[in-house]
């Protein structure tokens, strides 16, 4: 996994515990520790699938509880390698106008909250408070319109109406995720995945 995020101008990191499943990108030189889940991936599509509703509806079904505050554990064994994502990882048409779409609103969505995280002249005092629990705490208009957008791009991308409950959302996902597992080519897909499907805590890089 390190080699893999080496290779990489950036991976897609997620706090192993957290109220929110927010995703962000980090650089290379920046060593995730035990609480941390590492993604090799670099790419606004694959961020963009990971950070909307669909799969925070799944990890949200799929994880354990932890701490006080009773918050989600995101599992890479149950949230991530089960997940059925719109296209096996590694195969997506990156020429596909919804693979696009999902990339442009998870870029769109990414510079909204830098532009916050990071606003011009704040004072240090002001910068401290500007977290991204915090910044979903409160959920501005704005952050709810960026990821609206960004859902019914990964729903396009599924083929699915935008009105989905999560129930359905879920059942949906479940009956991909049987399809997938019971066809023959199942495993050679995984296989071909190869360092992209890698995602695992930082304590079994050690």
């Amino acid at each position: 996994m390190r080699e893999a995020i080496s290779s990489c101008a950036m991976y897609i990191a997620t706090a192993r515990v957290s109220k929110h499943r927010v995703f962000t990108f980090l650089r290379p030189e920046v060593l995730p520790d035990a609480r941390v889940v590492a993604i090799a991936r670099a790419d606004d599509y694959f961020f963009g699938t990971l950070q909307a509703r669909v799969h925070e509806a799944w990890a949200l079904a799929t994880s354990s509880r932890h701490g006080v505050g009773n918050d989600p554990t995101y599992n890479v064994t149950t949230c991530f390698d089960t997940f059925p994502f719109p296209w096996p990882p590694g195969k997506e048409p990156v020429d596909d106008p919804r693979v696009q779409a999902i990339a442009t609103a998870a870029k769109d969505l990414v510079e909204k909250r830098d532009r916050w995280l990071n606003p011009e002249g704040a004072s240090e005092a002001d910068l401290k408070k500007r977290t991204l629990t915090n910044l979903y705490n409160q959920r501005p208009t704005w952050l709810d319109l960026a990821h609206k957008k960004l859902d019914q791009a990964v729903l396009d991308a599924y083929a699915w109406p935008h009105n989905l409950t999560d129930d359905q959302i879920l059942e949906r996902l479940l009956t991909l995720n049987l399809q997938r597992t019971s066809s023959s080519s199942h495993d050679s897909e995984m296989e071909e995945g190869g360092e992209f499907l890698g995602c695992q805590e930082a304590e079994s890089l050690e």
